[in-house]
């Protein structure tokens, strides 16, 4: 049996208003994926989405399914 879980990682909202561009933090990012990494879980998908952010800007948001064996 697998087991599925979703992991939503969202770009700092204070950089989309203040850069207006995308500043991933990839070592919190990278920290996180190695901690469920060590817990058994793989990364099967992820998917990329801008949400748009107090009417002008936009954000960008990673999600993630992640699995493992039950």
């Amino acid at each position: 049996m697998v087991e599925y879980k979703v992991y939503v990682y969202k770009e700092p909202i204070i950089s989309s208003i203040i850069f207006h561009n995308s500043t991933i933090d990839t070592v919190e990012l990278e920290n996180t994926l190695n901690n469920f990494a060590k817990q058994g879980w793989r990364v099967k998908t992820m998917e990329r989405e801008i949400h748009r952010t107090l009417l002008f800007w936009a954000r960008e948001a990673f999600i993630f399914i992640l699995e493992h064996d039950k």
